[in-house]
């Protein structure tokens, strides 16, 4: 593993990403449990890229989740609700990776679900270049119905237990309630956290593993290409 500043690992991603050679759109996963930073890091990669003239197209997960009627369907605390019924991976393969994967046309949707009006959402298609870099955060990317559809992956890992201190400062800012932040991390998201490694292991599947629980000294191993 190497160690270095916030600047540093920034680079050294970069670098791997602009190594991958690809004749499509390349897919770069960024996984990770919740509150571990991989939006941050999906950000702070988009910048860098876009600085060094590559276009870049960035989308998240939450952006492709089932209605909330579904969502919570087992339950407002059920970690299998949470793994199992949150997100549409059809759609993202369908409107996302796959039209900018292998024979892909480029033609492509960054979301199919507003979260503000728990509603379907259908933006314009947008055709991405050739050489555009997609940048997908969230949760469970690297289960089997999506870790074909990767070109680079990510895993942002930080403990369990920190990303309960971050939600509750996170919620603080936002005037939420500690007891049900608390309750959703305990009950929910860390389960299905738990219930992700059993079956998946993302962290052996991970081309770059980040462990982010000192957001200014970071240390990242390199596993080589799946």
């Amino acid at each position: 593993m190497d160690q270095g500043t916030r600047g540093e690992l920034i680079s050294r991603l970069a670098e791997a990403i602009r190594s991958v050679t690809t004749a499509h759109p390349l897919r770069v996963a960024i996984d990770g449990p919740p509150a571990s930073g991989k939006t941050t890091l999906a950000k702070e990669l988009a910048v860098v890229l876009r600085a060094q003239d590559r276009a870049v197209i960035r989308a998240t997960v939450d952006d492709f989740l089932f209605p909330r009627a579904q969502r919570y369907r087992r339950g407002q605390y059920s970690a299998e609700g949470c793994y199992f019924d949150a997100h549409d991976h059809g759609a993202v393969c369908r409107v996302l990776l796959d039209p900018l994967g292998p024979g892909g046309d480029r033609k492509f949707q960054h979301m199919v679900y507003d979260r503000d009006t728990d509603t379907p959402s259908s933006p314009p298609a947008t055709t991405a270049p050739a050489d555009a870099v997609l940048f997908f955060d969230g949760v469970f990317l690297l289960r089997p119905e999506l870790i074909d559809r990767w070109d680079l992956s990510i895993f942002v890992s930080v403990p369990f237990e920190q990303t309960v201190e971050r939600a509750r400062d996170r919620g603080a800012a936002l005037a939420e309630s500690a007891a049900d932040i608390e309750r959703s991390w305990r009950h929910r998201y860390i389960p299905a956290q738990q219930l992700y490694f059993a079956t998946a292991v993302p962290t052996d599947h991970a081309d770059i593993v980040v462990h982010n629980d000192q957001l200014h000294r970071p240390t990242w191993e390199f596993r080589g290409e799946r």
